[in-house]
């Protein structure tokens, strides 16, 4: 039987859209059981009225339950109230104080169940001069100065895909695991909070020590003489990206895989400290080099020299790659949507995603039931404050 760490935890998730969901993926696929708060009917917003056929609601709520509840009405409060206990962790995303307001926020759950884990995952965090902006993966990769560095010396640009969400879904997980061990160490409950201000830290580590290194703040280009990085086009057209860092072992090796080992005794690039000097350069030198032969010979001779590199792939190239499928990080959907598995194995394997991603209100009789007699769990039904589609 697959372990999965988390077997036995509860998690309430109220909130939506991809930072928290994609969280809470990841702690749903190590084993924890997922309970997730949508209002009636429509459910969350990114099911983008498609129920349980948006690919991306399916990528980030795979294998969780559904609750759909009116928390506009007070018997609906009353019934998440009612179901706190049962649950080791509260989790949401909503603006700061929404939840509190409500009657749900960490002190009143506190009060439900004196051990809970209670996390917020918010914009810009619970205080402070932003605290109440609305914010998005966008807002995230601008105010965390992922599109300076990203870009082009004074021409910023949008990026593609989600860092800045995905990030914080990262983080968020990373957060609760380490509240779970606090909780299990002392007893005592355990407040959690993150934003996507704090997570796009993680993401420019790096970028703050170039700015203190080089005394001006970086662009995209900045760190390439130090990482002795390229990315070049191959005369078959494929690309083909290289790292060599500041080892003179692969520069040397490079040289010997271009047959171009003059270029080990030329003075501008001899030494690492002259190669960063002058790396603008050398990227033509070696953009040449690898225009003139087909990505099949690069491969060949870079594998046999040692050298660090990768082909540029594309999404596709990515879940189709046989490493990736070497370490089964992709499972398959019935209809070809490759969920992306945990990026941890234990005991030497990867835990499952399983099971579908749930229409609205799929489990709302049987969560509803757990602290409701089944006339109530109807009646309420028949009201509006819950829904289900148990089809």
């Amino acid at each position: 039987m697959q372990h999965k760490p988390l077997d036995g935890i509860r998690i309430l998730e109220i909130g939506g859209y991809i930072a928290l969901p994609f969280g809470t993926s990841m702690l749903c696929a190590l084993g924890a059981e997922v309970v997730k708060v949508e209002k009636p009917v429509a459910g969350e917003d990114f099911r983008r009225h498609q129920n349980d056929r948006s690919p991306y609601f399916r990528q980030y709520n795979t294998g969780k339950r559904s609750l759909s509840v009116d928390l506009k009405n007070p018997e609906g409060v009353a019934l998440v109230k009612a179901l706190v206990p049962r649950f080791d962790v509260v989790l949401e995303n909503l603006r700061p104080g929404k939840l509190a307001a409500m009657g749900l926020g960490p002190e009143d759950c506190r009060a439900l169940r004196a051990d809970v884990v209670y996390g917020s995952v918010t914009g810009f965090g619970s205080g402070g001069p932003l605290a109440n902006r609305p914010a998005y993966d966008t807002i995230g990769h601008a105010f965390g100065g992922l599109y300076s560095l990203f870009s082009d010396d004074g021409h910023p640009q949008l990026a593609g895909g989600l860092s800045a969400d995905l990030v914080t879904g990262l983080c968020t997980a990373a957060g609760v695991l380490a509240a779970l061990v606090g909780r299990l160490k002392t007893g005592r409950p355990q407040r959690l909070e993150t934003s996507i201000m704090e997570a796009v830290s993680v993401l420019i580590t790096d970028g703050v020590t170039q700015a203190f290194e080089l005394g001006h703040d970086p662009s995209r280009t900045s760190r390439h003489p130090q990482a002795q990085n390229f990315c070049v086009p191959t005369a078959t057209g494929e690309y083909l990206a290289v790292h060599l860092s500041s080892s003179q072992k692969f520069w040397t090796s490079l040289c010997r895989a271009m047959d171009r080992m003059d270029l080990t005794e030329d003075p501008r690039f001899a030494e690492y400290r002259a190669r960063e000097a002058n790396y603008f350069d050398l990227v033509p030198i070696v953009e040449a080099e690898f225009a003139a032969k087909p990505e099949k010979h690069w491969q060949e001779v870079l594998i046999e020299n040692d050298v660090p590199f990768a082909p540029v792939l594309s999404m596709t190239g990515y879940t189709e790659h046989e490493q990736v499928g070497h370490l089964e990080l992709v499972e398959r959907q019935p209809d070809g949507l490759a969920l992306l598995r945990p990026p941890w194995k234990f005991d030497g394997t990867r835990p499952a995603r399983g099971g579908r991603a749930p229409k609205v209100g799929a489990d709302t009789r049987a969560v509803a039931g757990e602290v409701l007699p089944a006339g109530r769990v109807e009646e309420l039904l028949a009201s509006g404050v819950l829904y289900a589609d148990e089809t």
